[in-house]
């Protein structure tokens, strides 16, 4: 139970970092057309992860309470992109290029199609 209460907490400080470095980036870029904010966030959140698990991994820098903080909670809620990054990486690391590649376009395209599903669903009720 205290797991889930860390990382529900470190999820709500990602989501409002989120929010609030979207918005900064829309107001810098004067709302482009193009969704600059996510990308960004999307590709900071990978490096981050990316980084900080680097870290965990030679340093055993984090206890595990703490990386369910950071990793689920914190870059969970900035953003769902980096896990998948983080787990695709995995996949590579270890030889397993061909569920890489099936993860990448599994997530890619279905989430794509569940957009669409559920902005034609939107529209049917």
């Amino acid at each position: 139970m205290l797991n889930l209460l860390i990382a529900g907490v470190g999820g709500f400080i990602g989501t409002m970092l989120r929010y609030l470095m979207n918005n900064w980036i829309y107001l810098l870029m004067d709302y482009p057309t193009f969704p600059y904010g996510v990308l960004i966030i999307n590709v900071l959140g990978c490096l981050l992860i990316g980084f900080l698990s680097g870290l965990a991994e030679t340093r055993e820098l984090f206890t595990p309470e703490i990386r369910i903080f950071i990793f689920i909670g914190i870059l969970g809620g900035f953003t769902t992109f980096s896990s998948f990054g983080y787990d695709t990486f995995g996949l590579l690391r270890d030889g397993q290029f061909f569920y890489a590649a099936v993860n990448v376009c599994a997530q890619v395209f279905a989430g794509l199609a569940a957009v669409w599903g559920g902005f034609v669903l939107s529209r049917l009720l």
